[in-house]
């Protein structure tokens, strides 16, 4: 591990991280359910269930230190950040509805208790809604960045699924697939976070929000192999039992032997995956150096967010921030 990035022994919480904008949180939640109210039985119903599985909120968190940097205040960003949070709820269903997937955050998934129809309406609902908020208080600029990272994370899953043959995805196919997916938003919500707050650090956290999104999002498909079905709130191999390619597996393919090879591509050609292909496949992953390789990488993503922060002025929400990078890459150590 590099020295240029201080790490305490004990990783900070997200408790720790979200300690000093902890009452604002609080808005985001009443934000939240203000901003989804609709007068429509269906809705109001999957919206109760939504705001029940929302997370930990830590793109919000984000947002809200972000707008702390400079100790002003920002009254509209308890109102960004829940907006933040509505357009990631919106990608979550929609992506539960593409994957066929069952459970989310050890919850039901909207197409599991309705259907997938209604999944993608509710995903367009929740967009809508969010664009209607921005609309109504007339703040272009926190527009145009939320629409810039939704427009890149909907480009980002249309070259997944336009993928002709997976295990043809190259590390840098990765890369581009991520920044656009899950690290596009984490950037804009610093950003969005900095339009409310603190102006003069939008680009530099605009950039860490990048970064962190990358370390974030490979620790999280490291917890795909690593994770237990309890702890990860869905079931573990889940990428694999979907065919996706991901880092563990794309660091490892050129060091299979033609058996293995042969292994990893009966089960992504099979429509009724088991189990134990699935733990086969992870073995193979896990014995070729897979995990250790994404673990090394995800750390250079940390170590440029770490590196993003140095002009910050101390404070509690700086220090947060940092702090934000160690929770986000070792969940998956």
């Amino acid at each position: 591990m590099s020295a240029s990035w201080p790490r305490s022994a004990v990783t900070p919480s997200l408790g720790e991280i979200q300690a000093p904008v902890k009452d604002r949180l609080g808005q985001v939640a009443l934000e939240l359910r203000r901003i989804v109210v609709a007068d429509f039985p269906m809705i109001e119903q999957i919206s109760e269930h939504l705001l029940l599985m929302k997370g930990k909120l830590f793109r919000p968190t984000l947002t809200l230190l972000a707008s702390s940097i400079e100790g002003r205040p920002a009254p509209r960003a308890a109102t960004f950040g829940a907006l933040v949070e509505l357009v990631h709820l919106a990608t979550l269903v929609h992506d539960d509805s593409v994957d066929h997937s069952a459970l989310r955050r050890g919850m039901p998934t909207v197409n599991s208790l309705f259907s997938h129809q209604i999944s993608v309406i509710m995903g367009d609902f929740l967009y809508s809604r969010a664009v209607a908020e921005l609309a109504r208080l007339g703040d272009v600029e926190v527009l145009r960045t939320l629409a810039s990272a939704t427009n890149e994370m909907t480009v980002g899953e249309m070259r997944q699924l336009g993928a002709v043959d997976a295990l043809q995805f190259s590390e840098d196919d990765y890369e581009a697939l991520i920044r656009a997916k899950t690290a596009s938003l984490l950037s804009a919500a610093c950003e969005i976070g900095c339009i409310a707050g603190a102006p003069d650090f939008r680009s530099v956290l605009s950039r860490y929000g990048r970064c962190l999104g990358m370390a974030f999002q490979v620790a999280d498909d490291l917890l795909d192999y690593t994770a237990t079905e309890a702890s990860m709130g869905k079931p573990a191999g889940s990428d694999l039992r979907e065919h996706k390619v991901t880092l563990p597996l794309i660091a490892v393919l050129p060091k299979m032997t033609q058996a293995e090879r042969r292994e990893v591509e009966t089960l992504f050609a099979s429509s009724n995956t088991d189990e134990d292909q699935i733990s086969r496949v992870a073995g193979i992953v896990t014995e070729h150096g897979g995990l250790e390789y994404a673990r090394n990488r995800g750390e250079q993503f940390a170590e440029e967010a770490h590196a993003a922060l140095a002009d910050l002025p101390e404070s509690t929400a700086s220090a947060a921030l940092h702090d934000a990078i160690a929770y986000a890459v070792d969940r998956s150590q």
